[in-house]
């Protein structure tokens, strides 16, 4: 057995230096680049199978006992020794530096580096192949830097940091989000970062998967959440409740392939608004496009489109084009992806995949590539669509949804989009999704993602409550991470719009030395009547650092605090933009203070 593993890593080091040296001469013949790759990735491949086989003849070798032959191979001698490098880890390393050599963009660069971090991270610089993983320095295991005990110091994939900057903008937008949902009359609620197992499965069709399972806590199998929505259906259940307007503003976690630069993280913040109870058709569902449209105009992140749609519609149409009811969920699911494939290729996968005849395909394609607004509906009430009792009352549905739109006043901007089918197994009615759009290209509006989505979901609370009692819901979640993304590559180009960091409002300045516990006593006279204030944690700090701080931190106000003010029973109160000192009496400085920067006492 051994002699056959030799023959054989001889063998696939022929293959091995053969290889290379077709590489080398098709270098040197600056071959074209695509047959090149090939000919690199096929060299690669065997490189891989020779570690590969070099460490199971060593395994082999010492499980047969063989005294014959102790000389390994070079393959299985270099395993023994130094450390073979994880072909993942090399070809990564190789794709880092041809975008380099190729002056990629930043961005792409960027992200190849990033990967190439993880890998090594995951699999180390190199890995033994004969011997156990060597500890990491000075006692203890691996510390996540793979192989050598290093500890790399980064965020887990699909996850980040948020600088001060970055804060200040998400806190802006959350208010903002918050405010809009208080002025519809909600309120709040707060539900576990984890659920049991069995609470979360089987809601969201192909994208279960997705779910972050949990290590067995004591008997219980429990998993991270991975929407807003099925917590808010248990909860409903559990506590017996029948109707409530509730928003949640919360992390969940998929694990999902991640781009930071795109918005798609693991680790990400939902904000969902839902409306719970039995009320009249289409009433509730409207005010949620009204929250989304006044939310999406509020940041200001660009053209936006709210797409519409309803499930029996879409069931509907897979009934009049022959799609057997078994199949209606796979194949919306298929459909929920012309977002972003073509046609074509959502059409491949329906007959080669999911197993729909091409014709039935061809008159999916008719339905689901429309687009419009009221006077679609109409024409579809007239058309062979309306023979479908399910898809006749989805049609009657929209019409009434897109009336109340037009009164809300944001019928402007939703289209009856036929392509919106949202794959998640929990939708039983309307459904909508918010898009941006990119700027004209040849006259076109380019959608450059998505931002919000929701929709109806009858059944969902039904689904946990022991006696199967249903309570109707509709609901939207705000897709923030995206219009973070969007604000930040924003911000970017207006690198002189600096954003303030702390809500400071005056700043305390000792323009002598040993003033420090006459700051305090003036200090806490600001704090008691809620006036945002600081000073230097310095005892004698210089005036001059003192008024540079106040530049830099935006703070509007400063009161200047000396010995002959202190001696008069006065303090200096300076406008730190226009550099306008004046005289203020210590028994008035709050007053004045609260004045100058618009607060009202019986609110603040």
């Amino acid at each position: 057995m051994v002699c056959r593993k030799t023959l054989s890593i001889m063998s696939l080091e022929e293959k091995v230096r053969e290889q290379g040296e077709k590489v080398r001469r098709l270098k040197a013949e600056k071959a074209p680049k695509e047959q090149l790759d090939d000919e690199i990735a096929k060299l690669k491949a065997l490189k891989a199978e020779l570690g590969c086989s070099g460490q199971n003849w060593a395994v082999d070798k010492t499980l047969s006992g063989s005294k014959e032959g102790q000389k390994l191979p070079p393959a299985a001698s270099q395993a023994g020794g130094a450390p073979v490098q994880d072909p993942r880890v090399k070809e990564q390393g190789d794709l880092v530096r041809r975008l380099k050599s190729a002056k990629a963009p930043k961005e792409e660069i960027g992200e190849a580096v990033a990967k190439l971090k993880e890998l090594k991270a995951q699999f180390g610089e190199g890995t033994p192949a004969t011997k156990g993983p060597s500890p990491a320095k000075g006692g203890g295991g691996g510390t996540g830097g793979g192989g050598g005990g290093k500890l790399i110091l980064k965020t887990a994939k699909g996850t980040r940091d948020y600088q001060p900057a970055q804060m200040a903008v998400r806190e802006k937008v959350f208010d903002m989000i918050i405010s809009t949902f208080k002025r519809h009359g909600a309120e709040t609620i707060d539900t576990p970062v984890f659920e049991l197992k069995e609470v979360l499965t089987g809601k969201y069709g192909e994208d279960s998967k997705l779910i972050y399972d949990l290590a067995d806590q004591g008997g219980e199998i429990l998993a991270l959440r991975y929407d807003l929505t099925v917590p808010f259906a248990r909860y409903c259940a559990m506590n017996k409740i029948s109707n409530i307007k509730r928003y949640h503003m919360a992390k969940v976690y998929r694990r999902d392939n991640p781009s930071i630069l795109r918005g798609r993280l693991r680790e990400f913040y939902q904000c969902d608004f839902d409306i719970a109870g039995e009320y009249d058709a289409m009433i509730p569902d409207a005010e949620c496009v009204k929250i989304v449209n006044e939310i999406l105009t509020a940041v200001d992140v660009g053209k936006f489109v709210i797409k519409v749609n309803h499930r029996k519609i879409l069931d509907g149409i897979f009934e009049v084009c022959g799609v057997a009811t078994d199949m209606f969920r796979c194949i919306c699911s298929a459909v929920d992806k012309l977002d972003k494939s073509p046609w074509e290729e959502v059409r491949r996968e329906m007959v080669d995949e999911k197993g729909l005849s091409g014709e039935a395909a061809d008159r999916i394609g008719e339905f689901v590539q429309m687009s419009g607004g009221q006077e679609l509906v109409d024409k579809l009430l007239t058309s062979k669509l309306a023979e479908s009792p399910t898809a006749k009352a989805g049609l009657e549905d929209m019409r009434l949804l897109l009336s109340y739109c037009k009164l809300y006043t944001c019928s402007e901007v939703v289209s009856f989009d036929l392509s919106l089918a949202r794959g998640l197994d929990y939708y039983t009615g309307v459904i909508y999704e918010a898009v941006l759009l990119g700027g004209p290209e040849t006259g076109e509006e380019i959608a450059v993602g998505s931002v919000a989505g929701g929709g109806r979901y009858d059944g969902l609370v039904g689904m946990f409550d022991p006696k199967g009692r249903s309570v109707p819901c509709v609901g939207v979640s705000i897709g923030i991470e995206r219009l973070f993304s969007i604000m930040e590559a924003n911000m970017a180009k207006q690198s002189n719009n600096k954003i303030r960091t702390v809500d400071t409002q005056v700043y305390i300045i000792s323009a002598q030395k040993n003033l420090v516990e006459e700051r305090m006593k003036l200090i806490t006279e600001l704090w008691d009547a809620d006036i945002r204030t600081e000073q230097s944690y310095k005892k004698n700090p210089k005036m001059l650092t003192q008024l540079q701080y106040c530049e830099e931190q935006g703070i509007p106000l400063a009161v200047v605090l000396g010995e002959s003010e202190i001696a008069k029973g006065v303090v200096k109160v300076r406008s730190v933009s226009t550099r306008e000192e004046v005289e203020v009496p210590r028994k008035e400085l709050v007053a004045n203070l609260r004045s100058r920067l618009t607060i009202r006492p019986q609110i603040d």
